[in-house]
């Protein structure tokens, strides 16, 4: 009896357990459904890892759909030919609402500025605000609405040109980060010229008598001492005035003879004063036409009293110290006494020639400093303003400035195309960033501001510059941090991340 009353209370005990257990089991099925069937208001199951889970979802006019409490926003940017606004379209659920029926303010906050607060006024079929948003359109957006004597609040965030960078990814790129601040701008006026010999130190050499070349000592390119032999001629030209200073010559010497014997003999009163004064002018005679010939031959610039044998012979020398720029002239060639057969440049000082415009001429004055710089030759030096042409070309309407560069060591070669650089003033401007820090970004001009580990590209309206600043009219603010140098680093990191421009 005692063993059947045992029995009976297992077996109870076991069905207990099993019903508990199926209660349990129907219970997690249930609970697992709902939870499978529950979504939120968008459509989403809530513990999805989908992309989408973090956006905004659309509505019919692409823009923002916004829902609270049967009261729905749609925000957009409209910029169809116009600068960018906002456009904000209501519903009642899913209806569209007269939007003058809505109070509605925005809060815009972008990084690193202070909230810009709009508030929007009903126009056909929508709300708008009149202020323009300026791009990059990447903020944190709060709508405050009263509808129906009601406050609604709503938000959403959205991005674009930002991207990510921390300080030691800066520091393995060698990005540098500076400070948008007041700066001195140099106003310069840009000019194009060429460099030229300088022809105050530019020598062309002509036989200035005919002949034939014997001999040629120097070639183009050769440098060249003042009084160093260049070529030999022979000239038949030379040979007759040597010859008739050579008969000059004896004619004084013989000259001279008979007037010390007339005068000897005048003094010792044998001959009369008559015969004295006769051999006198007699010499003077014969003395001046030897001066005559021997400056002759001097006007070649040949030593009249050289014991040269060689009467057809004719040495040309380099009449200063110098570089043989042009050279024409062979063994064997027939010269004319005109025939320019060297060119010897000193070229210590070059000369720079620009050419400037009417409209900047009051701006350029002799002895004005300015920098040259050549691309072709990858050289840089300062020089002066030495010459500024009085009268404009007729057709071109334009003068020639001229510069004077030291050449010392010949690295500024004739010919050669050069920029020049002229500061004309020095400016104090309120707000600048280096040239390193600009980059081109669809089509804006920008920056990337910095906000702690973020860079968001921030277009720039600008204004003067020079060589290593730009002026700032908009767009950044002083002491705004932003990447100079390397800051393209940045922008192809930016464009790895595939940013939309987000409405």
């Amino acid at each position: 009896m005692n063993k059947t009353i045992v029995n009976k209370g297992q077996w109870l005990i076991v069905l207990i357990i099993l019903l508990l257990g199926i209660v349990l089991a129907v219970w997690i099925l249930s609970s697992g459904k709902a939870d499978s069937d529950r979504q939120d208001e968008h459509g989403r199951h809530p513990h999805s890892h989908e992309e989408a889970n973090t956006e905004t979802p659309k509505g019919p006019h692409a823009g923002k759909w916004l829902k609270q409490d049967g009261l729905a926003l749609e925000a957009t940017i409209y910029e169809q030919g116009n600068a960018p606004v906002f456009r904000v379209y209501a519903y009642d659920g899913t209806q569209p609402l007269d939007p003058a029926k809505v109070q509605l303010t925005m809060e815009i906050q972008r990084l690193g500025q202070p909230v810009q607060i709009l508030r929007l006024h009903a126009e056909q079929g929508y709300l708008t605000s009149d202020t323009e948003i300026v791009e990059p359109h990447s903020f944190e957006v709060k709508l405050l609405a009263q509808y129906a004597g009601k406050q609604y609040r709503f938000g959403y965030a959205q991005q674009e040109a930002r991207v990510q960078f921390s300080d030691h990814q800066l520091a393995m790129n060698g990005i540098e980060i500076l400070t948008a601040a007041p700066a001195r701008i140099k106003a310069n006026l840009k000019l194009i010229g060429e460099v030229r010999l300088n022809a105050d130190r530019t020598v062309l050499i002509v036989p200035r008598l005919g002949g034939v070349v014997q001999s040629v000592a120097a070639n183009a390119g050769d440098q060249v001492r003042k009084g160093q032999l260049l070529a030999i001629v022979s000239s038949q030209q030379l040979a007759d005035q040597r010859s008739e200073m050579l008969a000059a010559r004896e004619r004084v010497a013989l000259a001279r003879i008979t007037y010390e014997r007339e005068k000897q003999l005048w003094e010792d009163k044998i001959s009369a004063k008559q015969d004295y004064l006769q051999a006198k002018q007699s010499m003077q005679e014969q003395e001046i036409v030897l001066r005559s010939t021997q400056q002759k031959l001097a006007v070649l610039g040949i030593n009249p009293v050289s014991n040269n044998h060689d009467l057809t012979s004719y040495e040309i020398r380099s009449p200063i110290d110098g570089v043989v720029t042009d050279k024409q002239i062979a063994v064997g060639q027939v010269l004319r006494e005109d025939t320019n057969i060297y060119q010897v440049a000193d070229l210590s000082t070059v000369w720079v020639e620009a050419t400037v415009y009417a409209r900047d001429l009051n701006l350029i004055l002799p002895g004005q400093q300015v920098t040259v710089r050549s691309s072709a030759l990858k050289q840089q030096a300062i020089g002066k303003v030495a010459y500024i042409q009085a009268q404009l070309g007729e057709q071109s309407r334009t003068a020639m400035a001229r510069i004077v560069l030291p050449n010392a060591n010949g690295q500024w070669r004739p010919g050669v195309p050069a920029d020049i650089d002229l500061v004309t003033e020095e400016i104090e401007v309120p707000l600048a960033v280096s040239l390193e820090g600009l980059q081109t970004l669809r089509d804006w001009t920008v920056v990337f501001g910095r906000y702690g580990d973020l860079f968001e590209a921030r277009p720039l309206k600008l204004g003067r510059s020079d060589d290593k600043y730009v002026e700032v009219l908009e767009g950044l603010s002083e002491g705004e941090q932003y990447a100079a140098k390397n800051s393209f680093l940045i922008k192809a990191e930016l464009g790895k991340s595939s940013a939309v421009h987000d409405h």
